[in-house]
């Protein structure tokens, strides 16, 4: 039983990481500093998408889910929880590969937003 709550806390804190690497920009919006924890976890969620890495929280979470005697699952947390709630085809190295593309346009948009209002501010 504990295998199985650390196994679904490991996805919960997967799924805010997530979420942290896709709009983790916004925040540094409202607050600056937070690109000191926005910037490398984006750096990692392009890495694990661009070059097709192995995510160590996947992972893990197989490890605890087989301790629970629970079955693990192949493929990566995207392709296994969030895809198939989004898209019911399976994903695709170069569907990655633009889905990495837009959250790197996207965040490269609201840092330049952001280095716009930091330089905007200095010249006053």
């Amino acid at each position: 039983m504990l295998h199985r709550l650390a196994a679904d806390t490991l996805v919960l804190f997967h799924l805010s990481f997530i979420l942290l690497v896709l709009f983790g920009g916004l925040l540094v919006l409202w607050r600056r500093r937070a690109l000191l924890i926005h910037l490398p976890a984006l750096a990692w969620g392009l890495a694990v998408e661009g070059l097709h890495l192995e995510c160590p929280l996947t992972d893990w979470e197989n490890h605890l889910r087989k301790a629970a005697g629970d079955a693990g699952y192949h493929g990566g947390f995207v392709e296994h929880y969030i895809w198939p709630v989004i898209y019911p085809a399976g994903l695709t190295p170069q569907i990655q590969l633009w889905l990495g593309t837009i959250v790197l346009a996207l965040n490269l948009g609201i840092y330049t937003y952001v280095l716009w209002r930091l330089t905007r501010g200095h010249h006053k």
